[in-house]
């Protein structure tokens, strides 16, 4: 964790990934996350995956570095207290990530009666309000039917929620926006962040959108071919699988040469009138290419051709599980300054990443773990609401508030 927000409390009641992501990345940026939950654990506290005792790794992995808090929000008593902790008063206060519905005993309208100048990200399905996530905005946006092996009507969908991704990165840029006028200027304000409207930014800036619109034009699903330049997988011979690309001149010639197809190449472009160090031409090219790296590869064992193409710059990597990802020997490892091991409560000692920004004059600082549900609910409410020990001890006992939840 970086010291870079230290000071900046920001409250977060949260489930699925965007705005859980949002949370942890101001929360590993140096901020005071607080998450709330129910009593006993949300929707998000026994999510896949799970450990062999039924503990979620997924809550573990999206909350790192915050705090916990147990509220019965059934109860308007559970209510006011979280509505207070919200707009709590200060400068580096009265900033609230979710994505609730709009409305309800959290609705910025009615939070902001309690604080003029408070900061709030509401994270929606789409931009209407209506709800949605990335699996339902994802089959819409066109992505599905370019994706999968080539001659395939079926749309394919993929296993990374790219949506919930972006969008919880999004999530910690608007706030820290919003939070940067306030500091300047004051006044606060609501933002909507839908998802939907992320998937669409993102077409759009791809350059997809201006495709369909002003070329008619569909993009089809094309096996493992990079479109628009030279990039696909080949089989070893020892039974692994590599993925090689080529997108610039340079990166072309190099791997031309390394797998010994110059000549060959010489011949396509004669054949059928192209430059292949052109990257629209090499995928034009992309089938007879493909044909003559195949046997190649075939003939040697992925670490031949490390050797071969590691020696000579082509930009390649071989395709890995998530098992064989935690064996790597420097990208998944302590050997890498972003990945520490945690020992989370409950699970036990893993790897874990925590920020990938690198500041040159901050040294990257132990990953923290993720809270137990409900561990710090009676810390925040005597430090944040001051409330004295024994008021916090009657709101447990009249089931107001819980403590940790392993």
């Amino acid at each position: 964790m970086y010291d870079l927000l230290s000071g900046m409390r920001v409250v977060e009641g949260s489930a699925f990934v965007a705005a859980p992501l949002g949370g942890m990345t101001l929360a590993q940026l140096g901020a005071e996350v607080i998450r709330f939950d129910p009593v006993g654990g949300g929707m998000d506290h026994r999510r896949w995956p799970l450990d062999d005792q039924g503990r979620s790794l997924y809550w573990a992995g999206l909350n790192k570095g915050k705090k916990s808090i147990a509220v019965n929000t059934r109860e308007e008593e559970g209510r006011e207290l979280i509505r207070a902790l919200i707009c709590e008063p200060g400068p580096d206060r009265g900033v609230f990530l979710t994505n609730h519905p709009p409305g309800g005993p959290f609705g910025y309208e009615a939070l902001k009666t309690l604080r003029d100048d408070l900061i709030m990200l509401n994270v929606l399905g789409s931009h209407d309000g209506s709800p949605a996530v990335d699996y339902t905005i994802n089959c819409a946006l066109g992505f599905p039917f370019a994706t999968g092996p080539r001659d395939n009507d079926r749309p394919v969908n993929h296993l990374l929620p790219a949506w919930d991704l972006v969008t919880g990165s999004m999530a910690a840029t608007g706030i820290l926006a919003a939070e940067r006028k306030r500091s300047r200027q004051g006044g606060g304000r609501l933002i909507k962040l839908a998802l939907s409207d992320v998937g669409i930014w993102v077409a759009s800036a791809l350059g997809h959108i201006a495709e369909a619109e002003l070329l008619g034009r569909n993009r089809v699903a094309d096996g493992n071919h990079v479109y628009g330049a030279f990039g696909h997988d080949f089989p070893t011979a020892d039974g692994q699988r590599v993925m090689v690309t080529a997108l610039t001149k340079a990166q072309w010639r190099r791997l031309k040469k390394a797998v010994e197809i110059e000549e060959a190449i010489e011949r396509i472009e004669k054949e059928r009138s192209l430059d292949l160090d052109n990257e629209g031409d090499r995928y034009q090219a992309r089938d007879e290419i493909v044909s003559l790296i195949a046997p190649w590869m075939a003939a040697r064992g992925v670490e031949t051709v490390r050797r071969v193409l590691d020696g000579v710059g082509v930009l390649w990597g071989p395709y890995r599980t998530f098992t064989e990802l935690v064996r790597d020997d420097y990208r998944c490892s302590t050997d890498n300054p972003m990945m520490g091991r945690i020992s989370q409560p409950g699970i036990g000692e893993y790897l874990a990443a925590g920020l990938p920004l690198r500041f040159s004059d901050i040294e990257s600082l132990p990953v923290a773990p993720a809270p137990v549900l409900g561990a710090d609910t009676d810390a925040v409410l005597a430090d944040a609401l001051g409330m004295p020990g024994h008021a916090i001890a009657d709101l447990h006992d009249r089931g107001i508030v819980g403590g940790p939840v392993v």
